[in-house]
């Protein structure tokens, strides 16, 4: 239980700031105006059915906090609205965070032995430890270990061309987009207004856009 500890004081401040916290890590979206449209929805990572109704495109980096609170917020949408609800995070990592772009080339790495999705949930998990440190790949290594991935192969992936591609694409893809901070959602292509990227404001876009009108 105490090895959960950190991870659940980690998420409950994220959550409980996520209102106010969240101004701070973010800035004016010149290229693209509140309600804009991007182009059609893909990505590598995505979780959901092409069947589902709502599709929720996050640009992320692993070291905003701001960027843990969405993590966990999208997965609770995702439990409640299963079916109707599909997530696609893209790569955003911001120059102010030093271990943000070695983060997603791990994320990207465990990509390469199929576990994407467990090593992001585990580096929001986590990120009140090894964002901290001074010297990050141990950790990174670590983690990747307990999510069950070669060690030899994940190290060596990490470096690999293909990784780093992969990651600068998404940055490049969001800037094209007007991203210029974290966490940026577009929900059905719709660019969803910093100050509507908070719980209550992600609800009532999820229930816009399945219904034409949120819940009263």
């Amino acid at each position: 239980m105490k090895r959960y500890l950190p991870y659940v004081l980690v998420v409950t401040v994220a959550l409980v700031t996520f209102g106010s916290g969240f101004a701070l890590y973010r800035a004016k979206i010149a290229a693209a105006p509140p309600g804009a449209k991007s182009g059609p929805a893909s990505g590598a990572h995505i979780r959901g059915p092409k069947t589902a109704v709502v599709t929720i495109e996050e640009f992320g980096d692993f070291q905003c906090p701001p960027c843990a609170g969405m993590a966990a917020l999208l997965k609770k949408e995702e439990e409640e609205y299963g079916g109707k609800l599909r997530v696609i995070f893209h790569h955003f990592p911001l120059p102010i965070h030093v271990h943000a772009r070695a983060a997603a080339h791990a994320a990207e790495a465990a990509d390469l032995q199929g576990k994407f999705w467990e090593m992001h949930d585990l580096l929001y998990k986590e990120q009140g430890a090894w964002s901290k440190v001074d010297s990050v790949a141990p950790l990174l290594e670590g983690y990747a270990k307990s999510i069950g991935l070669n060690g030899e192969r994940f190290e060596k992936d990490m470096k690999d061309p293909k990784v780093i591609e992969r990651v600068d694409a998404d940055q490049k893809l969001g800037s094209s987009r007007g991203v210029t901070s974290t966490p940026t959602l577009f929900i059905n292509e719709v660019l969803l207004p910093p100050d509507q990227t908070n719980p209550a404001g992600v609800k009532k876009a999820i229930e816009t856009a399945l219904n034409g009108k949120p819940k009263p």
